[in-house]
């Protein structure tokens, strides 16, 4: 959908050559491709005991607190007697009035920057401690915000994630956020000086807006000319940054992958069936499983369907460059996904995917966000589908019957999400604009199409190739290539300390995934639990070491 709206609102496609036909084929293959490739990494993503899956247990829990409606026994609970059902509707109902202060009555409850309004026209103390334009440096002390929507936007819930992930992802926000970037910034590195420390636009070497019609061709590709005669394209600090992190977390996603979970991936791959069944596997097997060729099958004609899209519109498209994106997205499944499933962190594959066909096919910004699409996109509609699966597996439903409920839902949204899009552009008046009627200013297709100018029309090449402006984030690749190494190395010499191997490169590198749009203070408020969690679990310890708790020690697990 991004890609669609993006031909329609940022360059101005004429998009009567693609029609529904395109619209449906496009929409369908992207859905359909990740939900068979979902079906064809269940052995390792789903059957594995260890794959807990965080966001499917947090469902499970949901889907008993709705069905049981018996009181809590006060001896296992800590005195509580409240049932799980009550509980829930009295938080849900809380949260309902409360959401209306941020949102609508109070909104300086969303950003709380008071530092800033001792010198509101101060430059450096907006980029310090700003929390839209700025890295938030000092929060929550210098700022704080009670908008759950604030919080939640970062890598879904924190209260889902485990503790580890939270700490890895704090550790690298604290690091590059607060240090590294500041330190770019007042360098002058990347012409900081000229530009904002952290916003997700694109300039020109005048700090304008980067006028992308100004070096664009008839048939929308760079012209060479123009493109010099016009300016290089500039990037703020903490977003060039970004897509240095990202090289870098792509890298040690590899080597993470080898030196801490390859036995298992090789283990799983010599298992016969059977043979490594957990209890819930065991339960499932008394059902009629779904054989793998059904998913295969659905592949093959979904592959089909992108083949369709791309080779029979006028996308620009190159066979190789769709195939090339298809492997992409299949090679790294399954270690992004073993990475989601132990922390409900999800790693992207946006900025690899861009950076891959921005060289295969330069100056082709249709062709980057098809391959973005397939590459990227694939993969995490096939994360979300083994999510789901793993939601099934603990619910001991029978695969057949979830197989059809997951096709036909999906397949019944993609037409749906289509008609929405195209009543959207028709009905909603400047729609994907500052203008737009209800705030439907689409600020999400804004980075997207950032993404396409940077990655498809100007091309890696003007950027990080020699000589460029950011030619020195070519170095991340390395840098997070070996990061692991070290990691690895540690957990080897000082095996007895278990803090070691929570330690995940791949995770501190990410934090930088949505920065920007998001800001520092999302990334840290998420954190933010970590400490609250921390200082509750000091405080039950010395409640129980001194005899004040129903808990013993027995049951205060770290």
């Amino acid at each position: 959908m991004k890609t669609l709206l993006t031909f329609n609102f940022s360059y101005h496609f004429d998009t009567s050559q693609f029609g529904w036909g395109f619209n449906t084929l496009f929409a369908l293959s992207t859905q359909c491709l990740g939900f068979g490739l979902a079906g064809s990494v269940r052995k390792f993503l789903v059957e594995p005991a260890a794959m807990i899956w965080p966001g499917a247990l947090v469902n499970v829990g949901f889907m008993y607190a709705l069905h049981d409606h018996s009181r809590a026994d006060p001896s296992t609970t800590n005195g509580w007697s409240m049932s799980r059902y009550k509980w829930f509707m009295i938080m849900m109902a809380a949260m309902f009035v409360w959401s209306w202060f941020p949102d609508f009555i109070i909104p300086a409850f969303s950003y709380f920057a008071w530092v800033t309004w001792a010198k509101p026209d101060n430059v450096i103390v907006n980029q310090l401690f700003g929390q839209q334009t700025g890295v938030s440096l000092g929060f929550p002390f210098t700022g704080f915000t009670l908008d759950w929507a604030q919080i939640n936007s970062f890598y879904n819930s924190p209260l889902l994630a485990p503790w580890h992930a939270l700490a890895n992802t704090g550790v690298g926000i604290i690091l590059f956020g607060w240090i590294v970037v500041p330190a770019l910034q007042y360098s002058n590195v990347w012409y900081g000086e000229y530009l904002p420390i952290s916003q997700n636009g694109i300039f020109d070497n005048t700090g304008a807006s980067y006028n992308i019609s100004r070096i664009l061709t008839p048939e929308h590709t760079v012209d060479p000319a123009k493109y010099e005669a016009y300016s290089p394209l500039m990037l703020s600090t903490a977003f060039a940054l970004t897509y240095g992190m990202s090289f870098a977390s792509i890298a040690a996603l590899v080597s993470h992958t080898y030196l801490f979970h390859g036995p298992e991936i090789w283990r799983r791959l010599k298992s016969t069936k059977g043979e490594l069944d957990d209890v819930h596997m065991k339960i499932m097997r008394k059902y009629k499983l779904v054989p793998t060729w059904w998913y295969l099958a659905l592949l093959a004609v979904m592959i089909a369907f992108a083949f369709t899209s791309a080779l029979a519109f006028p996308t620009g498209m190159e066979w190789y460059s769709l195939l090339l994106s298809l492997i992409i997205a299949t090679v790294f499944t399954i270690p992004i996904g073993m990475i989601q499933a132990f922390t409900n962190i999800q790693l992207g594959l946006n900025v690899f995917t861009e950076f891959i066909i921005g060289y295969m096919q330069p100056g082709h910004p249709i062709a980057m966000m098809m391959f973005k699409t397939f590459g990227y996109i694939v993969m995490t509609q096939a994360l979300y589908f083994c999510q789901d699966l793993k939601l099934g597996h603990y619910m001991h439903v029978p695969q057949r019957s979830l197989f059809m409920a997951q096709l036909v839902a999906t397949v019944w949204s993609c037409l749906c999400q289509l008609a929405t899009v195209e009543w959207a552009m028709g009905a909603i008046k400047n729609v994907c604009t500052a203008a737009a009627q209800g705030s439907f200013t689409c600020g999400y297709i804004k980075t997207f199409y950032n993404a396409s100018v940077i990655w498809g029309a100007i091309g890696p090449k003007h950027l990080f190739s020699s000589g460029a402006v950011y030619q020195s984030l070519q170095y991340f690749w390395v840098a997070g290539f070996i990061a692991p190494f070290l990691v690895y190395g540690l957990a080897r010499v000082f095996p007895r300390v278990s803090l070691i191997r929570k330690i995940s490169m791949p995770l501190i590198f990410a934090c930088f995934g949505y920065v920007p749009p998001y800001t520092a203070m999302n990334i840290v408020s998420f954190n933010s639990f970590l400490r609250i969690a921390k200082v509750r679990l000091a405080l039950t310890s010395i409640k129980a070491f001194l005899g004040l708790g129903r808990l013993g020690l027995q049951q205060i697990h770290p």
